[in-house]
């Protein structure tokens, strides 16, 4: 990929990393990873709109190539907002199309009811936008499982004993249903798991994917999402965490927005359908002004 730029830009509690890649003349697309706690894919399929447009992933403060402070005052959904703003600020990103994925939506979401200037439209992929919904619909997931695996999260979780190797096989076995169904998983994202802060998404979210305790527990903006006045996109796999239903339920709250469901895909359609991801993203951009 030609024309590759990085960099560190100073935010509220650090230095956050920043990745533009391409340098195409269309309107730059910043993408807002999930987690919270995760980091930028850096083999995203979106990079390859770089001849089209700049596209832009940073990772967010305590996440990935970031700065990793300590400070539990650090992590609220109003400070990445403010991070968020200024590495706008920072890049002169005026104008921008913005894509959330996963804890990335809460954060888009969020900065978007903010009424900032210049974004163009909003990609919500894999949206959590309702945590208790979110806790709800892997609840239900959780119920396909043998009920020996319900029973050892049950039991882990009720005794705060979730590092336990049990607890994070059964997990896995979770994840490889409904967050990545390539197998073997891609060695970038085994790296990029391994690298998750931990303390940020057990202080924002919880121990697992279908327990929220954290900071984000009542996390809910559907009441606000038609105050969004932007073309938007909501996309999810067939199988993902963020279920085809309930995504199919955020659309609708957004009116004028676009559904789109990615065959035999999980929560992670960019890298078990980059193609098909890539395409799809393409086309609801160049579907915009610029």
């Amino acid at each position: 990929m030609e024309h590759v730029t990085e960099g560190f830009i100073p935010v509220t509690g650090g230095n956050v990393w920043y990745r533009i890649s391409g340098d195409g003349p269309g309107t730059p697309l910043l993408v807002l990873h999930g987690g919270p706690g995760g980091m930028s894919n850096s083999k995203d399929p979106l990079r390859n709109l770089g001849n089209e447009r700049p596209v832009i992933h940073y990772d967010q403060l305590g996440c990935g190539n970031s700065e990793r402070p300590t400070d539990l005052s650090l992590w609220t959904v109003e400070r990445y907002v403010e991070e968020l703003g200024q590495v706008r600020e920072a890049l002169g990103l005026d104008e921008v199309h913005i894509l959330g994925h996963s804890w990335g939506t809460m954060l888009a979401s969020s900065y978007l009811l903010t009424k900032p200037a210049g974004v163009q439209s909003i990609i919500f992929s894999g949206p959590a936008l309702h945590s208790r919904t979110w806790e709800r619909d892997q609840r239900e997931y959780l119920k396909q499982f043998p009920q020996e695996m319900q029973d050892t999260i049950e039991r882990h979780e009720r005794d705060k004993t979730t590092s336990a190797k049990e607890y994070q096989d059964a997990m896995y076995a979770f994840y490889k249903r409904h967050v990545c169904r390539l197998d073997p998983w891609p060695k970038e994202m085994i790296k990029e798991f391994e690298k998750m802060n931990h303390q940020i998404y057990n202080y924002m979210w919880g121990a697992s994917e279908f327990t929220v305790t954290g900071t984000l527990q009542d996390f809910d903006v559907t009441g606000r999402l038609s105050e969004i006045e932007l073309p938007a996109l909501f996309m999810c796999g067939q199988y993902d965490e963020a279920t085809p239903d309930t995504t199919a339920y955020y659309a609708s709250l957004l009116p004028g927005s676009e559904f789109h469901v990615f065959e035999n895909c999980s929560h992670t359609p960019g890298e078990e359908n980059p193609d098909a991801y890539e395409k799809k993203v393409r086309e609801f951009l160049n579907q915009q002004i610029s």
